[in-house]
């Protein structure tokens, strides 16, 4: 029996059946059009985060935390004031004290039980210490990286709230295309077992139906697993819970793409600015500003030192207001080794920092050149898959009108309605792809700031069919 034999026996055996499915996939069509709501604002999302965050906010105490090293550090430059005082209870027995138990006749010269009391101010001022000198760069250098570290996880947490975002946002939109193409699949589904019943129609095309059903069904647990796992982490990161589900997707086609990203090595020259070398650099300086504090281990230290003291005491004799001054120069001159040990431990730190240097600068030179390479190649795949949809759309329209001139059935209109919808998920994939990489790219050379967030908001924007965008404009 010819294809359109077939059709035409359909449609004289139940019209109202074929038209009633196609009335009812319209009504489909037209409710998941009507469920457009307001895109979540990424940069809101980000500034809460900035609030929220438990790893963040302990990252900004430890930084006000090492401020303070450089206050300690430049006490040991200033002068020293100490307050002491003691209490002594003394019984002796001695030649003045008891002379009778030694043979003397004669009275003793002091007594054998005393109270005594002692209380001493001591200033002690450094007048060269060049290891306390030195251990003011440390201190400074060591503010420097904490401050660098507080901006690592920042730009860390921008990107997992924009990779959360952008994945909450797939998953909501493949949700809401595989919950329509599996609508579509449902209708085909009726009417390959109403052809089979008929018996126009052959088994294999009925369990091809079923499988792509099934499929979508699983697709659609899947999508929405992701959907929840991405709002879970949203909302640990910041506290809030926003709402993707009821986002449409608009014209695919229309969505405009960054072609020309220029030559790589313009790229590559950015990433000394990137946050990770700039912390290395940073972790270097702290070893070489230390290697020099373990050096001063070979210099001597020079302290005034000013005391008073006041003893009050029974004995008399022992009852003394003294007032002192002296200056004393301390040279290290034997320690065991432990000097020369420190200063070599001090240079091998040196040379672990540059290796770090080293390291963190061919990650982020390796990260630009991947993301590079993952953006042109999603741009060719985007242009393609935007090819493959319009084609598509020109099959499904051409397989409407054959389906209404009696040339093709329901099963076939169906049948490229869900091939549509295969390659749009699978557009929307690649533009999720293609924003996460486009935030690496910008981590990689620098830090992620509102501007950058902003970008990738309206990229997921301009491709969601949006009645009231407010949030985009806002954010």
């Amino acid at each position: 029996m010819s294809l359109g034999m077939s059709s035409t026996l359909m449609a004289q055996d139940n019209p109202p059946a074929g038209e009633a499915a196609m009335a009812e996939l319209a009504a489909l069509e037209q409710g998941n059009a009507s469920l457009p709501r307001e895109l979540p604002s990424l940069p809101e999302l980000f500034a809460r985060a900035l609030e929220y965050d438990a790893e963040l906010s302990r990252q900004r105490y430890e930084y006000e935390a090492t401020q303070e090293e450089i206050p300690m550090a430049r006490s040991r430059l200033r002068p020293q004031v100490s307050a002491s005082g003691s209490y002594l209870w003394q019984d002796s027995t001695n030649i003045q004290t008891s002379p009778d138990d030694f043979g003397l006749d004669q009275p003793a010269q002091r007594p054998g039980e005393i109270d005594e009391t002692v209380w001493q101010v001591q200033l002690q001022q450094p007048l060269f210490s060049l290891e306390r000198w030195r251990g003011v760069n440390v201190a400074t250098a060591q503010v420097s990286a904490a401050e660098l570290q507080v901006a690592v996880v920042e730009r860390d947490l921008a990107l997992q709230v924009s990779e959360a975002y952008v994945e909450a946002y797939l998953a909501a939109q493949r949700l809401g295309l595989l919950e329509t193409q599996q609508d579509a699949l449902e209708l085909q589904s009726r009417q390959a077992q109403r052809a089979f019943d008929l018996g126009i129609g052959d088994r294999i095309n009925l369990l091809e139906a079923q499988s792509r059903l099934d499929r979508a069904i699983s697709d659609a647990v899947l999508a929405e697993n992701e959907l929840d796992n991405a709002i879970s982490t949203l909302e640990r990161l910041t506290g809030m819970t926003p709402e993707f589900r009821g986002l449409a997707v608009g014209e695919l086609t229309d969505v405009a793409l960054e072609r020309d990203w220029g030559a790589p090595e313009q790229w590559l020259a950015q990433t000394d600015q990137n946050l990770n070398v700039l912390l290395a650099l940073s972790q270097q300086e702290i070893s070489v500003a230390d290697a020099g504090t373990r050096q001063a281990g070979y210099f001597p230290e020079v302290n005034l030192n000013l005391s008073y003291s006041d003893r009050k005491s029974d004995d008399q004799l022992r009852e003394s207001e003294d007032y002192r001054a002296s200056v004393e120069v301390t040279m290290p001159i034997y320690r065991g080794g432990y000097t020369t040990a420190n200063v070599r431990q001090g240079q091998r730190r040196i040379e672990a920092g540059r290796a770090a240097v080293d390291n963190e600068r061919n990650l982020a030179v390796q990260e630009v050149r991947q993301r590079l390479r993952s953006l042109n190649g999603s741009v060719r795949q985007l242009d393609a898959l935007r090819q493959s949809i319009q084609s598509s759309e020109l099959f499904l329209e051409a397989a409407e009108r054959g389906e209404q001139l009696g040339l093709r059935d329901l099963v076939d209109v169906l049948d490229a309605r869900a091939s549509l919808y295969d390659q749009r998920i699978q557009y929307v994939d690649t533009i999720g792809n293609y924003a996460l990489d486009l935030l690496a790219l910008q981590s990689a050379v620098g830090g992620l700031g509102t501007n950058d967030l902003a970008t990738i908001m309206a990229l997921l924007a301009s491709m969601t069919d949006l009645s009231t965008l407010t949030s985009a404009s806002s954010g």
